[in-house]
């Protein structure tokens, strides 16, 4: 199963993503912001990343 890792400081963006990607067939995982989606992207080997451009 393809695994997308999703980034962004709004929970709501993140939930919604993460229903329609998992509805797809992906397993996703996420992260509320830079620090943390790095922490994740340097333990997993995702197929895809998604992050927010703009975030604190």
């Amino acid at each position: 199963m393809p695994s997308i890792l999703v980034i962004d400081d709004e929970k709501s963006i993140r939930n919604v993503l993460k229903d329609i990607l998992t509805n797809e067939g992906y397993k996703v995982d996420e992260a509320a912001d830079g620090e943390e989606g790095f922490k994740k992207f340097s333990e997993t080997d995702f197929d895809a990343v998604l992050c927010d451009i703009k975030m604190p």
